[in-house]
């Protein structure tokens, strides 16, 4: 599969200190590629990169244009949408406001209003709390809150942080449900950071393992499920 997103020896952190040190790994066109590690391995920091939200170096690109430099507006117009970890909605405002902002770019007002029933459809119950104010919503409504607003901008890439943080386990598989609906069905390619490694695993057709801001092993999905160090440390069994 032809990659949309290409990640070469990536060096990333906060401040002096680097995170990352030399991370490669691809997201196929289509695709859905997870990064597995203990907390403090590099996944978030590599998503933050990706976006442009902390200084990196190594190179990025993006449906085979370099992406280094670009500013985090330049990089959402490109189509990269980031779900972060807490979800970071605007709780003030309602639900509906939050799915408008996701949309902010763009300047279609008849897709964007399409866009918005897709998301209800795929979220009923946001479109039942459309006028609620998001911060009065459930944990897991807010989730699929966050994932929706991010699916406002039409993404090429979903970039999503831990989505199953906090959750109750029903909720966690309805979402990730629709998350593979929305690959499947709209070739919406998506880089997913997930505690839950058999979760992820599931969900993903190929993983990367993290240790310390380096790729310690990669393969398919299901070779990385097979992997005895990853059973040992992060499925369980």
């Amino acid at each position: 599969m032809t990659a949309l997103l290409e990640v070469e020896n990536l060096h990333a952190g906060y401040g002096a200190a680097d995170v990352l040190h030399g991370l490669s790994f691809n997201v196929a066109e289509g695709g859905i590629t997870t990064l597995l590690g203990a907390n403090g391995a590099g996944k978030t920091t590599t998503l933050r990169a990706v976006c442009g939200m902390l200084r990196h170096s190594g190179e990025i690109r993006f449906a085979g244009a370099r992406m280094n430099g670009n500013v985090t507006e330049d990089i959402v117009r490109l189509g990269i949408a980031h779900v972060p970890e807490g979800r970071g909605t605007f709780t003030d405002l309602s639900t509906e406001e939050n799915l408008r902002l996701g949309a902010y770019t763009r300047r279609d007002k008849a897709a964007v209003a399409e866009d918005m029933e897709r998301v209800y459809h795929y979220f009923p119950r946001l479109k039942e709390r459309r006028a609620q104010q998001a911060g009065t919503l459930s944990g897991g409504e807010q989730q699929m809150l966050a994932i929706s607003r991010a699916l406002m901008l039409r993404p090429r890439l979903l970039l999503l942080d831990e989505p199953s943080f906090g959750l109750a386990p029903m909720v966690v598989e309805a979402i990730f449900q629709i998350m593979r609906t929305i690959n499947r069905d709209e070739k919406v390619s998506m880089l997913l950071v997930e505690q839950n490694a058999m979760l992820a695993l599931d969900l993903a057709d190929h993983g990367y393992v993290l240790e310390t801001g380096r790729v310690v092993l990669s393969g398919t999905a299901d070779v990385v499920k097979r992997n005895e160090s990853v059973r040992r440390s992060y499925l369980g069994y």
